[in-house]
Parts: structure tokens; C-alpha cells; sequence
């Protein structure tokens, strides 16, 4: 008889039992009838449960089908965010964990594109400045020892980032996918270079235009509302940057991407590309169905690649990569202080996002940092120069320069 059978003919009470038998985690589960079950000693959550149809779709769980379970309004949670992640993680029992789940890439339109990062972006700005920086900046952090505040190590990450390209007063630098512009301003403002950045998201397009103005900084820094395909002309930049771009690119569009950058960047010019990447090396995912469901809820059409395949396909554009630094902690860290941010502001929260959407984002942003301190995902910055001539790059002989 297997578990699903055993709710038909062994009752509620005896499935329940054969449950425990094979899981422990520290979660009540209450059902409709006000049953109280115990998963584990000590719960330190609690799971309220709709009715027996609700009951019923939890069998089995993966992380991702209890995900979408409770964003569904299947069931209710009563505890912290880290607690529910971390019971739900030891109710599946590890189940999928650890399963290389074949990907099969989507075709990435500019059409398909735009409505992607529309519908994840332009959620709403006064949802987003929730929880964010000051600065609005939507992508990992760096920390030096893990105890900043996210306005300090988001700093952090932009002087990272600057120092890293070399940025010089006068230097043209282009950010691609560049948010509400907190590197473009940044980088204008304390480094002297002419900044542009590209977005294809309405919401971020307006206020960092507004942001701009307000810096004082329209003579040297722009955003402009375009595809990184349709930016004309060849050699414009001295350096470009991508800060959590290269997700939405998907992995047949490598190629074309990594292409566009090196058309843009002039000979032995430097580019950081800073991304998210899968951590099985045949780009598969990873981490009990939590894909399937950012792909549905979170990041349409979004596609991880491995690092070994970003640096192929950057080399293979005549690229020379000469640094490869993983944020994976730095990024676990980001998130667990974007959640905790969140959760001091449900009330207002609560008013910028319908109940469903905002359930999507409590899970979302405590799942990933769940996900990246387990090793499911990792993120990397990668540091490149254009070397399509013979002949030595232009960069210091060592590392120093990047953490004076």
C-alpha cells in the first residue's frame, strides 16, 4: 500500500503516523476539522490546512509544490519565514534535492524578453524600496566580514564592481540591465565616468531618470529604455558592466549577448559580468522543484547557466577571462537581509501587493537564501578583457587594485 492510499484506507490519524515515520521536522499541521498533528519535537511552525482536497495536494511535497501550495492559499503558516523555509526543507526529507532536472531552453524573443522583466520589475517601486538599499540596488551584495547593514554592503558591491573595470574620469561605461541606476549614478558620481545604462523595464526606466536629475548628473549619465540587441554602433564603451542581467538571456542567446558586449566594448576594454548560475554543470536545475516554481511565480523564462558554459561562450566571443570571483554566500546573506526587511514591512507591504504576490515574495526572497547557502544556485563575477588582437591585456599584475 503505498502513502497515498493509506489516506483513503487507514485514516487521517494512521497516514499521519506513517509519515512521521519517515520525516521529522518542527511543524504542527492543523487541519480544517482542528486536528493538530506534530511532524517533530519542538515545532516551531505551524501549518494551518484548508480542507482535505488542500491535504491531499501536499503528499509528497517537493519545496516547490509546497511553494506554490501556499501561495495558492492552499494552507496558512503561522512562524518566521527562515523557521517555515527550513521546516519545509526537512518535511520533504531532502526529496528532489539533489535531482539534475533537464532543461530545455525557451526562445528568447525581444517581445518575450520585454514582458518577462516587465512582469518581475514592474511590480511596483514603493514595494521594491520596502525592502531594498536606499540606493534601490536589486542584485547580491558584498560584505567583508557579514555584519554590514544592506545599505553598507551594497556601497560595498558598486565600489566592487567600479574597481574591479578601473573605471577612470572620462571613461565611457555602459550598464546593461541597469536597474533604478544605482551603478550608473555611482559610478558618475565618484568616479568621474560618463555613464549609460539600459533597462527594459518601465518603472526602473522613470525613476532613475528622475534619479539622475535629482543627482545633478544629466551631463554625464543616461538611461535609455532598449534592448541590448538594438544598440547601434561598434566601440562605443571603455568598459561595460551586467549586474543580474545575464538570467534573462537565456542559454541559446549566449552567443548573441556575449557577442553584442564585445561589438560595444572597444579593443582590450573590460567587462563584469555578474550573474546567478546553476551549480549542475550540464546547466540542469537543482533543489527540489524550486525552478519550476520561480520560473511560474517569480522570473519568467529565466535560464541559469554553469560558469564553465558563461566562460566558454565568453571566450569564444574573444574574450579573455582573467577573474572569476563567487559571491554564492555574499548573495545568501543579501537575500536573508531583503527578507527580513520585508517581514518588518507586511502592513505596508500589503498595500502595494495583492495577498497572493506578496506570499510569491515572502517565499521567493526566504527560499533563495535558503537555496544559495545550500549550494543549489551560486553567482559569479566575471571579469573579462576584449582580446580579439595579439598581445597583452591592460591589466595590473595583480589582484591588488581591486580591494584598495
Amino acid at each position: 500500500m503505498n502513502f497515498v492510499s493509506s489516506w483513503v484506507n487507514a485514516g487521517v490519524e494512521k497516514a499521519f503516523e506513517s509519515w512521521r515515520s519517515r520525516v521529522s521536522a518542527p511543524i504542527e499541521i492543523e487541519l480544517w476539522d482542528g486536528r493538530v498533528f506534530s511532524m517533530g519535537p519542538e515545532p516551531s511552525v505551524r501549518m494551518k490546512v484548508r480542507d482535505a482536497d488542500a491535504l491531499t495536494r501536499l503528499l509528497n511535497p517537493t519545496l516547490g509544490s509546497l511553494a506554490e501550495a501556499y501561495v495558492e492559499g492552499d494552507f496558512d503558516i503561522d512562524g518566521s519565514m527562515s523557521d517555515i523555509v527550513l521546516a519545509a526543507d526537512r518535511l520533504t526529507s531532502g526529496a528532489g534535492a539533489f535531482d539534475r532536472i533537464a532543461h530545455v531552453p525557451a526562445r528568447h524573443t525581444r517581445k518575450v524578453d520585454k514582458e518577462s522583466v516587465q512582469r518581475h520589475y514592474d511590480v511596483s517601486n514603493d514595494f521594491y524600496r520596502l525592502w531594498l538599499d536606499r540606493r534601490m540596488v536589486y542584485s547580491c551584495a558584498y560584505f567583508k566580514d557579514g555584519t554590514e547593514d544592506i545599505d553598507t554592503a551594497q556601497v560595498q558591491k558598486l565600489d566592487h564592481v567600479c574597481r574591479k573595470l578601473q573605471l577612470k574620469p572620462g571613461e565611457r561605461l555602459l550598464d546593461i540591465g541597469c536597474g533604478w541606476g544605482g551603478l550608473i549614478i555611482h559610478a558618475a558620481s565618484n568616479y568621474g565616468v560618463d555613464a549609460t545604462g539600459i533597462t527594459l523595464s518601465e518603472n526602473q526606466y522613470t525613476l532613475a531618470k528622475e534619479r539622475i536629475r535629482e543627482s545633478g548628473l544629466e551631463g554625464r549619465s543616461r538611461v535609455e529604455l532598449i534592448d541590448y540587441r538594438d544598440i547601434k554602433g561598434e566601440g562605443l564603451f571603455d568598459k561595460v558592466a551586467s549586474i543580474g542581467m545575464f538570467e534573462h538571456v537565456g542559454l541559446r542567446n549566449l552567443p548573441v549577448y556575449f557577442g553584442a558586449v564585445k561589438r560595444l566594448l572597444k579593443e582590450r576594454g573590460l567587462y563584469l559580468n555578474h550573474g546567478i548560475t546553476s551549480s549542475d554543470v550540464e546547466n540542469r536545475e537543482v533543489g527540489s522543484d524550486t525552478g519550476g516554481f520561480i520560473s511560474k511565480y517569480v522570473f519568467p523564462h529565466g535560464e541559469l547557466p554553469h560558469v564553465a558554459l558563461a566562460v566558454r561562450e565568453m571566450s569564444a566571443q574573444g574574450f579573455e577571462v582573467v577573474d572569476v570571483e563567487s559571491l554564492r554566500m555574499h548573495y545568501a546573506r543579501t537575500l536573508a537581509l531583503w527578507s527580513d526587511r520585508l517581514e518588518s514591512e507586511l502592513d505596508a507591504a500589503s498595500r502595494t501587493l495583492h495577498d497572493k504576490a506578496l506570499r510569491v515574495w515572502r517565499v521567493y526572497l526566504t527560499g533563495c537564501s535558503y537555496g544559495f547557502a545550500q549550494g543549489w544556485m551560486s553567482i559569479y563575477q566575471i571579469l573579462a578583457s576584449k582580446q580579439t588582437n595579439p598581445g597583452p591585456n591592460e591589466l595590473p599584475w595583480t589582484r591588488d587594485y581591486m580591494y584598495r
